[in-house]
């Protein structure tokens, strides 16, 4: 389910609705030749979020249609922040945490890219190996007699940022300098004419198609992609916990399958197409199930796997699928007190002192109306025989039973429902 069967990868990316902007001639180019190519993530945090999987998958396509590709970490640009779509100005980021932002994120562009095949493999650089050594006279004189400052007024992320009371300070309105040298030195050194990037970043790219054609008479070449958004308007990739992250220390895998899997059913199949690597008639095959019969949500479902089997792995996903069920009845040993503590957060709870289990343990009548999930041990008898009382989603079958320590989750938690949606939860301290 990886191929569309396009003959380049302008069809390829078309189809999928990934082509915002192109400078002319690069569908024709595409077509004819296979190009050397670079996107840059700069690494303002440890982790990318899933807002930069656009980017990172659409290099991952362009290596699979065999074109050379160049994931530049921005090492230098990284120490002064990109104004683009920017309402204040970042913080500015110490060598260190630059160093360590940049180490972090090379593993997670390794879950795309493929950096180890011998025939064509994808390359990290650092802009930090050319950019620190500049001397700033010699940047003035050779890269910055190229820029009118009526032009960088004219760009959309610098007048929105003058409009604020705040500004921009010098260092953010330098920025699109530093990318476009970026973008010249690459061109010089590694033969690179293609970079690609966020519809925000257009002017950054004609910035540096400009200064090339200016210091050597050739030609460079710009491509974008759109910026996800939901079809309600609201931002892509944010939840109410905020930002939904690459790293599972940042964002675990069970909350970043739940992301996918409640994508809406106007947004499914725009996802589908953008981050998986499915085909033409896999995805039309999930867009008719999900007109015909949308409570199933299989494209959700089909989405949520995909995504976190490649960006997490298999055990991952098997964990988060689980993790999910247990929600809906399935299958609650194995999981771990994290993974109950983060499923069920929303969920009442009652705190018990963990020595009323030990031994024969607490009474099951004792332990329901004790913790107010029930109000009486009548209700918590009937709700018993009636056969809708479960403990980690295990019926309770006998209203004379105990519970013990045995039973929590790590000695940590208990999981009590009653019907099919109804659970509470038993800390012990």
């Amino acid at each position: 389910m990886t191929s569309n069967g396009n003959a380049n990868i302008f069809g390829e990316l078309k189809w999928r609705g990934m082509v915002y902007d192109t400078m002319e001639g690069v569908e024709e180019l595409l077509a004819k030749e296979k190009v050397r190519l670079y996107n840059g993530f700069d690494p303002t945090a440890d982790s990318l979020h899933v807002g930069h999987m656009v980017p990172m998958i659409a290099l991952a396509r362009f290596q699979r249609f065999g074109h050379h590709v160049l994931a530049l970490a921005g090492g230098g640009t990284g120490m002064i922040g990109d104004p683009s779509g920017r309402s204040s100005e970042r913080n500015l980021l110490t060598d260190e945490e630059v160093h360590h932002n940049v180490e972090a994120i090379k593993g997670q562009l390794a879950h795309f890219l493929d950096f180890e095949i011998k025939s064509n493999p994808a390359r990290l650089i650092n802009n930090a190996d050319w950019l620190m050594g500049i001397k700033y006279v010699d940047f003035l004189r050779d890269i910055g007699k190229h820029f009118t400052i009526n032009t960088m007024l004219a760009k959309d992320s610098v007048k929105n940022r003058m409009e604020r009371e705040n500004g921009i300070s010098y260092t953010e309105f330098s920025y699109s300098l530093l990318q476009s040298y970026d973008f010249l030195h690459l061109f010089e050194s590694e033969n690179c004419i293609l970079q690609t990037g966020g519809s925000d970043q257009w002017g950054n790219i004609t910035a540096g198609c400009e200064l090339i054609r200016r210091k050597t008479g050739k030609n460079a070449y710009g491509l974008t992609y759109p910026l996800v958004k939901k079809k309600d308007g609201s931002k892509f990739g944010k939840t109410a916990g905020g930002a939904v992250w690459l790293s599972p220390e940042r964002t675990s895998p069970y909350k970043f399958y739940q992301f996918w899997l409640n994508a809406d059913d106007q947004d499914v199949i725009e996802y589908l197409k953008y981050f998986t690597f499915f085909d033409r008639e896999t995805i039309l095959g999930l867009e008719s199930e999900t007109k015909e019969k949308p409570e199933v949500r299989s494209a959700q479902k089909a989405l949520a796997q995909e995504m976190t089997q490649m960006m997490h792995g298999a055990t991952a996903l098997e964990k988060a699928v689980q993790a999910s069920e247990a929600l809906f009845g399935g299958e609650i040993d194995g999981l771990s007190a994290a993974d109950v503590h983060e499923i069920f957060a929303e969920v009442p709870s009652s705190v018990f002192e963990k020595d009323q289990f030990s031994g024969e343990g607490k009474g099951v009548i004792d332990l329901l109306t004790e913790s107010d999930f029930l109000k009486s041990k009548g209700e918590a008898r009937r709700a018993i025989a009636e056969g809708g009382v479960y403990i980690n989603n295990h019926r309770v079958n006998d209203s004379a039973s105990s519970v013990t320590l045995s039973q929590f989750i790590d000695g940590k938690y208990l999981v009590l429902r009653r019907g099919k949606k109804n659970y509470f939860i038993i800390e012990t301290r």
